[in-house]
């Protein structure tokens, strides 16, 4: 398991090289300005309609993708 910091990093890493480096600010700075309950999003909006099964596929064939670049 990583440490906090070591999962901070890599989540900032990987919001820089998606969004890049002013975007990734910018959604961090959107995140801290406002209370955030992450579950309620992810079950309103990130995955709307998916079930778990759907959620799980997706997730695989992006690894598999992935592994293919």
């Amino acid at each position: 398991m990583k440490t906090d910091t070591e999962l901070k990093i890599d989540g900032y890493n990987i919001l820089v090289e998606n969004l890049g480096l002013v975007e990734a600010e910018k959604f961090i700075f959107l995140i801290q300005q406002e209370p955030f309950d992450y579950t309620k999003w992810r079950q309103q909006y990130l995955w709307k309609n998916k079930s778990g099964k759907e959620i799980s596929k997706d997730a695989m064939e992006y690894i598999k993708n992935q592994k293919n670049k």
